[in-house]
């Protein structure tokens, strides 16, 4: 591809005026980049794509796992933003941090013995820590920095940790605040593993189901609590929704764990088939290779040359390579074996419409304007010749995922709707999501519902002058703020 992209003898040309001096690296680097031929670098990645396409690839599966690789990058400020709050759960020093750098200092007896059972695993930690990051970036402006994200020891630690010392609070449930809801509900959330024939574990979910009415029941995202408003500790609740365990599971085996298994199945198999094919190569290959050694060896001791101790060898050494063979054979067809290793209970929240619930009219969600809404947007993005998918019941933090193949392109749209002109407000999970996606997130508004619905496409919303609504952890920006189309 670089070949195809950049001319060779251009390449090694660089390559000696930077070796020799005569050019810094930098240099280098402005004088490919103004040499960069763009469109013809977007002409080769298309008919590269093409070419996957007409070689049986599908590409809209491909740019599905792109997108959803996307949405679920584990960015640093998500890291950060846990680290610095799960630190004075596990008796840890808040960091005290600046740019991006912290000092943690040294770490407290508990969470050393912590480190000592997790260190087979990933290794030893340390028993002070001066300067962490959680952003890889700045290692390259300063390399003393330890750059701590999840599979560092001090990391694994502090979660470890945190997850051990909430068993008591999830096990006794939580009361929340829900600003759009008008009747109560309950939040049941389960983790569940999928495992193979031979106990590895190949994939661990978490599931929240809930419930609305006793046998009325829908499956929700995690990132539904994003949305919600912990309740003070001394509220006092109605009686909350029964639970019954059994019907939650076999509403979630049927709903939500089938699908994931045959996911997990499909993927498997595809890899699996993929190892079978080398193991059956390589073993063979040298299954073969020692039979013609063997086979030689033995035509010397015809010949009443001395080799049997060699051929002694040969032999032993066929038959470990056949054992091995069959029993790579064995475990293979041992993986393919898929099953529910395991559901788990982690707890209970009671979600109650919020008391001040009036007091934020303009801030709830009418379903007629935000139905009117969805419909322009959809419309908006075909017209453009995209392809977009209805998202808004799944909590992904948006509404609508948008794709252009030909483009190799994808768009994650959240929707606001308003009956005329009114403030926007973002929940903190789509402010989150906004924040993570950045330049691939865009905000539809869609003003005028009411009468003819005129639609605001804005890139990267984050970068506007967003106004927390401490009161219940929204996100407002006045009307006058949303750039029109001549402003972008």
């Amino acid at each position: 591809m670089v070949g195809k992209i950049v001319p060779a003898n251009y390449l090694e040309r660089l390559f000696r005026e930077l070796y020799a001096g005569r050019m810094t690296q930098q240099a280098m680097l402005d004088r490919l980049i103004r040499d960069f031929d763009r469109e013809r670098f977007a002409r080769i990645c298309q008919s590269t794509l093409e070419g996957l396409a007409k070689k049986e690839l599908n590409l809209s599966a491909i740019l599905g796992r792109t997108a959803e690789a996307k949405e679920r990058r584990l960015v640093p400020e998500v890291v950060e933003e846990f680290f610095v709050q799960a630190a004075p759960i596990v008796g840890l020093p808040t960091p005290k941090g600046r740019d991006g750098i912290y000092t943690v200092g040294r770490l407290p007896r508990h969470l050393q013995l912590v480190g000592e059972r997790l260190e087979p695993r990933f290794g030893p930690l340390g028993r002070e820590y001066r300067r962490i990051t959680f952003d890889k970036k700045r290692l390259a402006e300063d390399p003393t920095l330890e750059w701590v994200t999840p599979g560092h020891p001090l990391f694994e630690a502090v979660r470890e940790e945190a997850w051990e010392r909430v068993q008591a609070d999830l096990r006794r449930g939580g009361v929340f605040y829900d600003l759009n809801r008008s009747a109560p509900s309950r939040l049941e959330v389960y983790a569940a593993s999928i495992a193979d024939g031979r106990g590895n574990t190949l994939h661990r979910q978490l599931f929240v189901v809930e419930i609305a009415s006793p046998g009325s029941m829908r499956l929700r995202q995690p990132t539904v609590f994003l949305d919600l408003i912990p309740a003070k500790a001394q509220t006092a609740v109605d009686p909350p929704i029964p639970s019954n365990p059994q019907e939650v599971e076999r509403f979630l085996l049927e709903k939500g764990l089938g699908s994931l298994l045959q996911q997990v199945r499909q993927q498997r198999q595809k890899e699996l088939d993929t190892i079978a094919r080398h193991v059956e190569v390589s073993l063979l290959t040298l299954i073969d290779r020692q039979q013609r050694q063997a086979a030689e060896l033995l035509q010397r001791q015809q010949r009443g040359e001395d080799v049997a101790l060699a051929l002694s060898e040969a032999e032993r050494r066929l038959d470990e390579l056949n054992a091995r063979l069959e029993r790579r054979r064995q475990e293979i067809e041992r993986e393919r074996q898929l099953t529910i290793a395991d559901l788990t209970h982690i707890g209970s929240a009671l979600v109650l419409p919020h008391p001040e619930r009036q007091n934020f009219a303009p801030m709830v969600r009418d379903e007629e304007v935000e139905r009117l809404a969805m419909e322009e947007a959809m419309r908006y993005e075909r017209e453009r010749g995209w392809i977009p998918h209805d998202v808004s019941a799944e909590d992904r933090g948006f509404d609508i995922l948008s794709r252009n193949p030909e483009r190799a392109s994808v768009r994650f749209i959240e929707v606001k709707g308003r009956a005329g002109v009114g403030p926007v407000v973002l929940t903190p999970n789509e402010y989150k999501t906004a924040e993570r996606l950045r330049n691939d997130y865009w905000l539809y508004v869609v003003f005028d519902c009411a009468t003819t619905p005129r639609l605001l496409p804005i890139p990267d919303p984050v970068r506007l002058s967003w106004q927390p609504v401490v009161q219940i952890e929204y996100y407002q920006i006045a009307p006058e703020q949303i750039p029109t189309e001549e402003q972008r």
